[in-house]
């Protein structure tokens, strides 16, 4: 029998250096250059994720909807999202992970722009619920 699980991590993360390469070498899709979060939802319930994308320049993006179910991961390339729009290649962005469980999230780039290419990844900063009170709009389960 397996032992019931509340989850682990947070239900706030915040990703402040977000940027797409705007090139790429090398065979696609594997080697297209990107950012991704890669999310852990190890509870035993299913995880409903907003991700909300800020600019330098503009109004925010998002938020974009995601779906984790209960203890699995979940890698999203931030190149793929399209919903309510698409994210802009060689812009700066950060992110606002919300989700209505905990969960754990980390972000990682590929740099593929030469072919001695570059990969990086991250821990997302964790927000508690007393620096971020209350839920985003659009979160809760209703």
């Amino acid at each position: 029998m397996r032992p019931r699980s509340a989850g682990i991590g947070a239900t706030t993360w915040v990703v402040a250096d977000g940027y797409i390469p705007p090139r790429s070498s090398g065979p696609e899709p594997e080697m297209t250059s990107h950012d991704s979060i890669c999310m852990l939802n190890a509870g035993d319930t299913g995880a409903r994720v907003l991700v909300r994308v800020y600019f330098t320049d503009r109004e925010p993006a998002g938020p974009f909807v995601l779906s984790i179910p209960a203890r699995r991961a979940f890698h999203q390339r931030i190149n793929d999202l399209d919903d309510p729009e698409r994210i802009p290649v060689g812009t700066d962005y950060c992110l606002v992970v919300t989700s209505d469980v905990p969960i754990v999230v980390q972000h990682t780039r590929l740099d593929s722009r030469q072919e001695a290419n570059a990969l990086m990844s991250t821990i997302a900063f964790p927000v508690s619920p007393q620096e971020f009170p209350g839920s985003l709009p659009g979160l809760s389960r209703g």
